[in-house]
């Protein structure tokens, strides 16, 4: 897999998480966390899912170059969402049917990323 396809598939999966974080807050914190959420966790839900809705799109390659920023952006994001979803299931408390599998996505696209992420801070300087 290029490392173009791997930031169009990363930047797709936060843009639609985002648009359904906007959306329907409750259902999708459900999905994935296994619990619904108060009046503020909706409007904190909704601000977070602005910040993926942009994340995808300015991470969204432009042409056929992906470049460093956007590669490390992605990466950092995805390392820390599939840490933070790992903590979350095994020691936050939190059970639910799309945790273990967001964590797992997540992790992999990180892993994916980490070698074109580290060769382009080499290729940059």
């Amino acid at each position: 897999m290029t490392t173009l396809t791997l930031l169009r598939l990363s930047a797709g999966l936060e843009a639609a998480t985002g648009v359904a974080l906007i959306a329907v807050p409750d259902l999708a914190a459900h999905a994935v966390l296994g619990t619904g959420l108060s009046a503020s966790g909706i409007a904190v839900a909704r601000v977070g899912g602005f910040g993926l809705l942009s994340l995808g799109l300015a991470c969204w390659p432009g042409g056929d170059v992906a470049t460093a920023h956007t590669t490390w952006a992605l990466f950092t994001y995805n390392l820390l969402a599939a840490l933070y979803l790992g903590y979350l299931r095994v020691g936050g408390g939190f059970v639910s049917f799309l945790l273990w599998p967001a964590c797992i996505l997540h992790a992999l696209l990180a892993l994916l990323m980490a070698r074109p992420a580290y060769e382009s801070v080499w290729h940059a300087a």
